[in-house]
């Protein structure tokens, strides 16, 4: 764990050498929302499978201010339900880690009948293949940017 490596440690906490901060986003940025960038990549555990990262670089989620929590609040809801939406996933699963990159960030997993994890939770290192037949990402993509567009207000 880097968290072992106090310098390199100090230095992602501290955001100089967040890879986040240093690029200016994170990889794969298909949506600016009110305090994030939404990510999505085609190489995924699930199908559906994003991440929500916020644009300000904090640790945790208690470091926001209270309307920037919100604001975040309000994006995470805001992906959750385009997801279901598009997805017709019987669940979403959430999770906030932060342990290799401590940038606040939130998976989001959508979960199905017959899931390749079904009845455990979803470790991403067992897939070895992209979910998606092929041209099944760029049209899910395309569906995910068009309801969070017509649910922006």
């Amino acid at each position: 764990m880097k968290w072992n490596d106090t310098k390199a440690w100090a230095a992602l906490v501290g955001g100089s050498a967040c890879p986040i901060c240093v690029d200016g986003q994170p990889l794969d940025v298909i949506a600016t929302l009110e305090t994030s960038w939404l990510t999505m990549q085609e190489k995924a555990p699930v199908l559906g499978y994003v991440c929500l990262a916020s644009r300000t670089h904090v640790v945790e989620l208690h470091e926001l201010s209270e309307a920037a929590s919100l604001a975040f609040m309000r994006d995470i809801r805001r992906v959750s339900s385009a997801l279901c939406e598009i997805t017709g996933a019987v669940k979403l699963n959430y999770e906030i880690h932060g342990n290799t990159l401590p940038h606040l960030h939130m998976h989001f997993f959508p979960r199905y009948r017959g899931d390749a994890f079904e009845g455990r939770p979803i470790d991403p290192r067992a897939v070895i293949h992209s979910p998606y037949k092929p041209g099944e990402f760029a049209v899910l993509k395309e569906k995910l940017l068009h309801v969070l567009t017509e649910n922006a207000s």
